[in-house]
């Protein structure tokens, strides 16, 4: 082979991996905006569904999240029971993790931490409980008080929506709470996800870390914990998570 030759087969490879590059790139941006994307869980709200720590992948398109399946099939059905990702209502630049509990046109009520839909109890196995009990969080919907943490639009709103002790979901919105009960910001204090907030739902969790590492961190420590973490690996890994598929 001349040395010619060789030099031109050198100098074509260029644009042929450029372009291979490209595709990839193309193929990944796709997969994140319309199929899955991944989210890491920050605190204890779904124990011990969920634990800080936890890496998931979401899938995007079950509900039709995206404006791709939206145009291709329709919203798939959000059930009571579903965990789903979603735009937090007072903070959309914020992601929430929670389980739907109330759908659209559901009366809901708890007494003693007791989930009560259309008059009757839930059954809910994945839910966890470990504080003494308080009057709003698990005698909900009060109206005779106002608790701290409590949305000041949401009381005014949550007034007109109560009926017989029962809050009542309007059209296109859900109720949603965390799985433990007791920790959770979640619809009993900042009010209904609308359905155009919703995400998608946790397919599985693909990697799971153990100790302080799993905490938020701001920024500047963002690269301190990617060194630690990748030096620490085998150590800080929660084997019998990783891999789990998210029910």
């Amino acid at each position: 082979m001349s040395a010619d030759h060789v030099q031109h087969v050198h100098s074509s490879s260029w644009p042929e991996s450029l372009q291979w590059l490209l595709g990839i790139v193309v193929i990944a941006v796709f997969i994140v905006t319309f199929i899955v994307q991944a989210f890491q869980i920050p605190s204890e709200s779904m124990e011990n569904t969920l634990l800080t720590g936890d890496y998931l992948l979401v899938d995007k398109l079950h509900f039709g999240a995206s404006n791709f399946r939206g145009q291709l099939l329709p919203y798939g059905k959000v059930k009571r029971g579903d965990i789903v990702v979603f735009h937090y209502p007072l903070d959309p630049r914020l992601h929430f993790v929670k389980r739907v509990i109330g759908v659209p046109g559901d009366h809901i009520r708890l007494i003693n931490k007791q989930v009560y839909i259309n008059g009757a109890p839930m059954v809910e196995g994945y839910v966890h409980y470990f504080r003494p009990h308080d009057a709003f969080r698990d005698e909900f919907p009060r109206l005779d008080f106002l608790p701290s943490g409590l949305s000041g639009a949401w009381w005014q709103e949550m007034r007109k929506m109560v009926e017989d002790n029962q809050l009542i979901v309007p059209e296109g919105n859900y109720f949603v709470m965390g799985d433990n009960r007791d920790d959770s910001s979640d619809s009993r204090y900042w009010g209904f996800v609308p359905q155009e907030n919703i995400v998608g739902r946790p397919l599985v969790i693909y990697w799971s870390m153990r100790g302080q590492e799993a905490g938020n961190t701001t920024a500047n420590d963002k690269l301190t914990r990617f060194i630690y973490a990748m030096g620490h690996l085998m150590q800080i890994t929660r084997w019998d998570r990783t891999l789990r598929l998210v029910n």
